[in-house]
């Protein structure tokens, strides 16, 4: 099992718009990945002062980072997205540290 993260930071003044639209996640969005053969056994997403933080535990990650760039879910999300999140180039985290 690897654990991988994210980080996104939010529009000035979309941090409303951002937790309203995660209230109703797309299933389809969901079911990209559960579905997939990433083999996801958790998946958390925090925010706090317009920083979000994604957290997952994935047997595969590529496969995860393969959906989050390939699949019409992903991409349809993303749209929704688009006006509330700025853009990262890169928005993957190094894992620094871990207690057992």
């Amino acid at each position: 099992m690897e654990r991988i993260a994210f980080h996104y930071r939010i529009e000035e003044g979309q941090r409303a718009a951002y937790r309203t639209e995660h209230e109703n996640v797309p299933t389809e969005l969901e079911s990209a990945y559960l579905d997939s053969a990433a083999g996801v056994e958790a998946y958390s997403v925090f925010e706090k002062d317009g920083h979000v933080f994604g957290y997952m535990e994935v047997e595969e990650p590529e496969v995860i980072r393969t959906i989050m760039t390939e699949s019409n879910a992903q991409a349809e999300w993303d749209e929704v997205m688009a006006s509330i999140l700025l853009e990262e180039s890169d928005p993957w985290m190094d894992e620094v540290y871990r207690m057992v």
